[in-house]
């Protein structure tokens, strides 16, 4: 069997609501949706085995794949898909992700607030065709059916109104099933044999749950596992190891790591004052001394929101200086021209990954040291996190955004729009930004739309909702009894071609 840990528990079972890349990793094995990424950083046919786009754009036609069966034997067909596309984007289920994902179907805001009680513009034209009209163009809305919460589900196998809870109720149609779950010890996959896209050459994938680093990477040395993740801290150091430098892989992704300013949960940082305080920590954190000293130059720094991968990625933005001097000044305006009056900041960061940590750290060194500000760095259970975080009730955090397609509008309309769904934890608020943003979002001319995206992170950068630290590269310890892993900027695809020496 392929053995790699996984840092926490799924944080879910249901591809309706997850929301971290580690259990979308686990998930993506078990399900599938129409379309999904390949290794060329491209959608992909899944269970559609083509379509076609009319109407201007506003209608998407899918020719499903022909006799894929759930892993109960049961024929998947369109009605499997309306049926999953209605549950998932149901009022009563309440999915943490819908809104992000399948708002551009027609229809979709007045079947979510409960106005309605079928998705209309999602039609069943025969079993194996599917259509889908959106509410106006969207180029990037065919990458948001990769995203699980299109993935189809098996109703029979899923308890009315409910989420996925067990094993038992995870009947899907792709490459791997769940066999086994057991919080906080394991997940194990079992090969789907009946596969439409053929039988996974590995029979199974076992995942443990393993927090520690430091424990992840003794049981890779000790041959227990076959693949891991690292810290940056224990790079170097294998970078130099005779045995484990040839078993060093780089992967490039679609992500960027960042400090949020949550306006609504931290009053401080909200309205002109909240602006200057912002501005003043962006310029008091030094992300060059982050990236280089303490990450080791394992990856880049962030000269911006958009990743390099990413569509509309500019080497030059408006993005705030290092500037100590600056950032005092800043500081004044805000009216703290005694740093001991700003309200003591907490800065929250994730449990089971190190690196989180140690920039955190780094991250309230430079701002107490460079500004006088007090800040206590605050470790929080992932599941825990996630939750308060939901809740727009973290005001100060180092977190990590990563692409679910390659499209500014994931970026930037998504997380800091008032009227994206992931606004909820920086409760970012610009007319102007809004208005940029909106007008990208609907204009067809990618020219045009890249250039009002490139005004609206300009405007962001400037007012400092977050604050851009370093764009992601992982690293792995990767055996040399592993072959055949499929990568993309999303990270591994599903090991459907994993192969394993004997």
């Amino acid at each position: 069997m392929f053995r790699y840990p996984i840092f926490h528990s799924p944080t879910t079972l249901d591809p309706a609501d997850v929301q971290d890349g580690d259990t979308i990793d686990c998930l993506q094995n078990v399900y599938e949706g129409l379309v999904g990424w390949g290794p060329d950083n491209k959608v992909e046919p899944r269970m559609a085995s083509s379509w076609d786009i009319k109407n201007g754009g506003k209608t998407y036609i899918f020719h499903l794949v022909k006799g894929v069966k759930f892993t109960n034997g049961r024929e998947c067909t369109a009605d499997d898909f309306k049926w999953t596309l209605e549950r998932n984007c149901s009022h009563t289920f309440a999915s943490p992700v819908v809104n992000d994902y399948l708002d551009d179907i027609a229809g979709f805001h007045d079947y979510n607030d409960g106005k309605t009680t079928t998705l209309s513009s999602v039609k069943v034209i025969d079993p194996y065709t599917l259509e889908i009209d959106i509410t106006a163009p969207r180029p990037y809305f065919l990458e948001k059916l990769t995203y699980l919460d299109a993935a189809v589900l098996c109703k029979e196998a899923i308890k009315p109104g409910e989420h996925i809870k067990s094993t038992d109720e995870m009947v899907a149609t792709g490459p791997f099933k769940c066999l086994q779950f057991v919080p906080d010890q394991i997940v194990v996959l079992q090969a789907n044999k009946s596969y439409h896209g053929g039988s996974p050459v590995i029979d199974q994938i076992e995942r443990p749950v393993i927090p520690d680093a430091a424990t992840r990477l003794n049981k890779f040395k000790n041959g227990e596992i076959d693949l891991v993740q690292l810290e940056r801290q224990d790079v170097s150091a294998l970078q130099q190891d005779a045995t484990y430098k040839d078993q060093l892989h780089f992967f490039d992704r679609a992500s960027i790591f960042y400090v949020g300013l949550n306006q609504k949960a931290q009053p401080a940082f909200a309205g002109e004052s909240g602006r200057h305080l912002r501005r003043a920590i962006a310029m008091s954190i030094d992300r060059n001394t982050i990236v280089n000293q303490v990450l080791g130059g394992l990856v880049s720094v962030a000269d911006g929101i958009l990743p390099p991968s990413v569509l509309g990625h500019r080497n030059k933005t408006a993005l705030l200086p290092f500037d100590v001097n600056g950032a005092k000044k800043e500081l004044a305006l805000a009216g703290y021209s005694d740093p001991s009056k700003v309200p003591e900041l907490v800065i929250q960061y994730r449990s089971d990954r190190q690196d989180y940590k140690i920039v955190a750290e780094a991250v309230q060194s430079q701002v107490q040291t460079n500004l006088g500000i007090k800040i206590t760095p605050l470790m929080v259970d992932w599941t825990a996190y996630l939750k308060i975080w939901d809740e727009g009730k973290i005001g100060f955090f180092h977190m990590r955004w990563a692409a679910d397609y390659l499209d500014p509008q994931d970026f930037l309309s998504t997380m800091l729009a008032t009227y994206g769904n992931e606004d909820r934890g920086l409760n970012y608020n610009n007319p102007q930004f809004d208005a940029l943003c909106k007008a990208a979002d609907a204009e067809p001319v990618e020219s045009k739309r890249m250039a009002l995206y490139a005004k609206a992170e300009d405007l962001a950068l400037q007012d400092s909702p977050w604050v851009p630290i370093y764009f992601q590269k992982d690293a792995e310890l990767i055996s040399p009894r592993v072959a055949g892993i499929r990568d993309s900027v999303f990270g591994h695809l599903p090991h459907t071609t994993v192969k394993l020496a004997q």
